[in-house]
């Protein structure tokens, strides 16, 4: 049986993205193509399911280079599978976790101050009075504890 291949257009379309977003991905070392005798790009069917664990790990907050270093663990020309899925999934998890934990943080921060250390104000009675942190580090010291 011929092995399927798609063009840049037919995946793109399938996948719901830009072509340059496929060319951006190739280059980035997430997907793979072949030229045809053209010398036009040509992808086989594992790259719709590359494309689309890229963007569900995008929807969640994983950043591309946290993608290129999990995506380097998969085999080149291969759609990941369930086994790859769920590896990819478990070192994204703790990743995600702290995100979650951060936002969480600044939601409930607010009503009050952003993690003193936005220089909206002089100091916070509540969290830095004095403005003692802002003495000892920049940006928002409060949020960017991990306690």
């Amino acid at each position: 049986m011929e092995k399927q291949e798609l063009s840049v257009g037919q995946v793109a379309r399938r996948c719901g993205v830009a072509v340059s977003a496929l060319h951006f991905y190739e280059r980035k070392g997430l997907i793979f193509s072949s030229r045809s005798a053209g010398n036009q790009r040509r992808y086989g069917k594992d790259v719709i399911r590359r494309v689309s664990v890229i963007k569900a790990a995008q929807q969640l907050g994983v950043s591309l280079a946290e993608i290129e270093s999990a995506f380097a663990s998969l085999p080149r020309h291969k759609a990941p599978n369930r086994t790859h899925w769920q590896a990819l999934s478990e070192s994204w998890h703790q990743a995600l976790s702290a995100r979650i934990r951060k936002l969480e943080k600044l939601r409930d921060s607010l009503t009050g101050c952003i993690g003193c250390g936005c220089l909206s104000m002089d100091n916070c009675p509540l969290y830095n009075p004095d403005d003692v942190l802002g003495e000892q580090h920049t940006g928002p010291v409060m949020l960017e504890r991990d306690d």
